[in-house]
């Protein structure tokens, strides 16, 4: 399980274009501050960071709306154009919108998909509260 500092330093350490990569999913959250820890790192990224990453070896596969995901090491995974919203600065990564990572959660659908919506939605209303 990685926490923020770990997320930030394996980021960091990967030195991706921030212009090319945001991240998403489970890492965001905790780069949020609303969950301490993630299982892994999934990371949305452009078409040119996936022909590169490809070009370079990197395991792409081919997905069911004709996207890649790359597989970049046993934590970190790309998808690629995966981005509602748009990508704020925090902690100096790029990171999914707080309504972009919700709609990408709803896209999914998934029991813990609805759960995380919950507490992103109550983070929002925590956080913009006047």
């Amino acid at each position: 399980m990685l926490d923020k500092l770990e997320i930030i330093h394996l980021l960091k350490e990967a030195a991706f274009d921030s212009r090319e990569y945001w991240v998403t999913s489970g890492a965001a959250m905790v780069l949020y501050g609303i969950r301490d820890r993630t299982r892994d790192i999934d990371l949305g990224c452009t078409s040119q960071m996936a022909d590169k990453l490809e070009k370079e070896g990197y395991s792409a596969e081919i997905l069911h709306d004709g996207s890649r995901r790359i597989v970049f090491s046993e934590t970190v995974e790309l998808f690629e154009n995966w981005l509602e919203d748009r990508a704020v600065l925090l902690e100096g990564l790029p990171v999914v919108s707080l309504d972009g990572l919700i709609r990408m959660k709803e896209t999914l659908g998934r029991e813990k998909d609805r759960q995380d919506i919950l507490l992103l939605k109550e983070y929002r209303t925590r956080r913009f509260r006047p």
